[in-house]
């Protein structure tokens, strides 16, 4: 089943294909407002309260070493323990420094502790060739935008492409506008890495063709997607980054990278 959403009109899709939309859960900085945020006390969540989860203790469960970057797991569940909106227990992390040749989109089921699927995504065209290094917010960047979303229902259409929910100021607020889903593409599939990069979106997390619809139907409606870069100027906006400075989290993930490189 299929919901109609309203169309951009400056902005058309010839294939047909099923979209999944993105909801960016606002994550306002302490000295930002907007009249568009809920409040926190007046939103229901359907899912269960659970524990807090720590993202060491899951990394080890999930057994993760040596797969997923453990910084960028740990940001990803620090934000999955606080968005209160989500409507299920599915957390999915894009990892973009990690290269388009390498899986770098993990998604994971936060109740049984458990990935369920890993595979390669695409990135913006202007955002790099085989590394995502440079991120923006603004339309026709084509490049991929950083942080936290909600994923809404799928949308499927022959010309339109859906308007994108609410977004973090400054972040990747104008996601509605630039139409950012998540979506299958032949570009995307592993076997386009033989020219030495995945292919590039114009800004979307596109999916391998074999695996849009299994990844989609287990991420819509209401999870937690977050994109990932060991990005200074992201980190110092940012709210979820609890007890430590942003410069100290990318002084952190620069020694990381180094340690890891080190043990390869």
């Amino acid at each position: 089943m299929c919901v109609t959403l309203h169309p951009l009109s400056s902005f058309s899709i010839r294939m047909q294909k099923a979209f999944l939309l993105l909801f960016l859960f606002l994550f306002p900085s302490s000295n930002v407002s907007t009249r568009t945020a809920t409040p926190e006390k007046k939103v229901a969540t359907s899912v269960p309260a659970p524990q807090k989860m720590d993202g060491e203790q899951l990394f080890e469960d999930m057994q993760l070493g040596g797969v997923v970057n453990f910084l960028a797991f740990r940001q990803a569940v620090a934000g999955y323990n606080l968005i209160k909106q989500k409507s299920k227990s599915i957390l999915t992390l894009i990892d973009f420094t990690k290269p388009s040749t390498e899986k770098r989109l993990f998604v994971f089921d936060m109740e049984q502790k458990k990935m369920l699927y890993s595979s390669v995504v695409s990135h913006g065209k202007n955002s790099g060739e085989n590394y995502a290094t440079s991120f923006s917010n603004e339309v026709g960047s084509y490049k991929s935008s950083l942080g936290f979303y909600l994923t809404g229902n799928t949308y499927q259409a022959e010309t339109d492409t859906p308007f994108i929910g609410r977004a973090g100021k400054g972040i990747n607020d104008r996601a509605r506008e630039r139409a950012i889903v998540v979506h299958g593409a032949a570009y995307a599939n592993p076997s386009v890495c033989k020219s030495g990069r995945l292919g590039r979106s114009f800004g979307c997390p596109a999916l391998p063709q074999a695996l849009t619809k299994p990844i989609i139907n287990t991420i819509k409606g209401g999870s937690v997607l977050f994109i990932y870069a060991n990005n200074k100027e992201y980190m110092a906006k940012s709210s979820i980054l609890p007890n430590q400075t942003s410069q100290e989290l990318f002084t952190e993930a620069c020694e990381s990278e180094q340690t890891v490189s080190v043990h390869l």
